[in-house]
């Protein structure tokens, strides 16, 4: 199903491929049970916090910085 915005020349809105099989009621699956472990336990570097930046390039800098943190405490 594709949903399209108003007037004939618009990208479709939104599209869905494969087949979505509801799930109302039913418990989890061990599958899904460990899939939601396994994605709890991801850890980002951002620290937990309100920023306020003046610029787009101190957000930059400090995603930057975050990134290197994580590739070099991943790699250690």
């Amino acid at each position: 199903m594709t949903l399209s915005a108003p007037g004939d020349n618009q990208q479709p809105i939104r599209r869905t491929v494969g087949r979505c099989v509801a799930r109302d009621g039913q418990p989890l699956t061990p599958a899904d049970r460990a899939a939601l472990a396994q994605l709890a336990q991801y850890r980002t570097r951002t620290p937990k916090g309100v920023f306020i930046y003046y610029s787009a390039e101190e957000m930059d800098a400090d995603r930057m910085r975050w990134t290197v943190d994580a590739v070099v405490e991943k790699h250690r």
